[in-house]
C-alpha cells in the first residue's frame, strides 16, 4: 500500500506565479511527496503525490486557470489496473 495514492498533475496559466511560493505552500499545507512545481512566471507545471488531490486543485485554481489535469490512482496501477 502506498503512503500517497494519487499522482496529481496539472498546468496553471496565471500571472507572476512564484515556483518557490507554490512549492512552500503545497509542502506546508497539503500532505504528500514527490513535488515538482516548475515553469515560468505565467505557466507552472505541478506534479504531486497526495491522498487529497482536490486540495491541490483548489489551491492551484486560485492562482490562475488550471488545465491538462491528470489524477492517476497509483495503487490501482500497481495492481495492473487502469489508474
Amino acid at each position: 500500500m502506498l503512503e500517497f495514492r494519487y499522482d496529481t498533475q496539472l498546468l496553471i496559466d496565471g500571472k507572476n506565479i512564484s515556483e518557490d511560493a507554490v512549492n512552500e505552500y503545497i509542502r506546508t499545507n497539503i500532505k504528500g511527496d514527490c513535488l515538482l512545481a516548475v515553469g515560468g512566471d505565467d505557466v507552472l507545471k505541478i506534479h504531486y503525490h497526495t491522498n487529497a488531490p482536490w486540495e491541490v486543485l483548489e489551491y492551484c485554481a486560485g492562482l490562475g486557470e488550471i488545465y491538462d489535469i491528470v489524477i492517476e490512482d497509483m495503487e490501482r496501477q500497481a495492481k495492473g489496473l487502469r489508474g
